[in-house]
């Protein structure tokens, strides 16, 4: 084994692609869920032992754990020298405290965290397509996702033929049990979550905003479930209510006068994780792409952010944290680099020719 990872995440989907690349890599893996989400995380680790089982059990033993707890075992992976890599996904406060730990006794931290994830739809859009993407984007897994589509930058040519649609599109969208058939939102993790959705909705009203959505619904149904109506903010400018992450489905959306303006609201974020644009123009497109597009570790044209994008490096820039996780080279965070030379003669050769004899 080359070291134990410590993997303490949300998702199912980000616990496969580190785990898979740790454990390719020769690692053993520890994985602190949140605590939120404890049952996806034993789920997982009995998948792991049938997968195991099936092959003979010829895996080492103890080779993944599944570790359940709060804020204190999270802090004593992270502390402990004999976990040499932490690979976290959450919150960027949670990367603020992850990060310095892990570097002040030399560890090696792989960070995913926040994102506030933009799509810019410019004239030449195909306004059907980006009306679905939209609302896949924004509204799946109840906006509960770190690429969950969060600010709309729309030109003001396009912006009341696309604005009516998707307010439409968003109070037509089953809400409800996520295992019933037909229902495209489930419910907030928890009260927390909606507190903190009702909060954001209230600061964007109080400037300058319109609120369509946001309201509880289910509750008799319900009553210790949380369940809303995604939201559709419009508001007049890009301020510091849309610049906070806040992971509900709420979607801000704003106008933009030109292009270069729509690539400056994209990048005025703290967050740098995924993004995109809705357009025809090629230049546009390649201008997006580019080095002076796009400020984010995922751009995509004419497809919204999902989170699926696992064939390519996944990860983000600024308080995203800057870690890959899956792609072409992310294995390399997992493995430890060494340096072999091996004399094969009877001689010792020496660096540059230098003679150093010894009497």
């Amino acid at each position: 084994m080359r070291g134990v990872i410590s993997a303490f995440n949300f998702p199912v989907a980000v616990w496969s692609w580190n785990t898979a690349l740790a454990l390719v890599c020769g690692n053993t893996v520890i994985w602190k869920p949140s605590e939120k989400t404890p049952l996806t995380a034993l789920a997982c680790q009995k998948i792991f032992e049938r997968a195991v089982a099936r092959f003979g059990n010829d895996a080492p033993t103890d080779l993944h754990h599944v570790i359940v707890g709060g804020r204190d075992v999270g802090d004593a992976l992270v502390s402990s020298e004999d976990v040499p890599i932490v690979s976290a996904t959450g919150s960027t406060a949670m990367g603020r405290q992850v990060g310095p730990k892990v570097a002040e006794r030399f560890g090696r931290s792989i960070l995913e965290l926040g994102g506030n994830n933009a799509m810019i739809v410019s004239p030449s859009a195909d306004l059907d397509m980006a009306v679905r993407a939209i609302l896949f984007s924004a509204v799946g897994t109840a906006g509960q996702r770190c690429t969950t589509l969060r600010r709309l930058v729309v030109h003001k040519d396009i912006y009341n033929q696309l604005m009516p649609r998707v307010i439409s599109a968003y109070q037509s969208v089953k809400v409800g049990d996520p295992l019933a058939q037909g229902t495209l939102v489930g419910p907030l993790v928890d009260q927390g979550s909606f507190d903190n959705m009702q909060s954001a909705l209230a600061a964007a009203k109080n400037s300058g905003g319109t609120v369509h959505g946001g309201e509880r619904q289910l509750e008799n149904t319900f009553p210790n479930g949380f369940y809303v109506r995604p939201a559709v903010v419009e508001m007049p400018e890009q301020n510091d209510v849309v610049k906070t992450e806040t992971f509900a489905p709420i979607l801000y959306a704003m106008k933009y006068d030109d292009f270069e303006t729509a690539i400056e609201i994209q990048n005025d974020v703290p967050q740098g994780l995924s993004s995109c644009i809705f357009t025809t123009d090629v230049r546009e497109a390649e201008q997006f792409l580019s080095d002076v597009g796009s400020d984010c570790g995922i751009a995509n044209v004419n497809i919204g952010p999902s989170g699926a994008e696992i064939g390519g490096a996944f990860g983000g820039e600024k308080e995203t944290g800057g870690g890959r996780e899956s792609g072409s080279d992310a294995w390399k965070s997992y493995m430890r680099r060494q340096t072999n030379t091996v004399n094969y003669s009877r001689e010792l050769p020496l660096a540059q020719g230098i003679t150093f004899d010894i009497d």
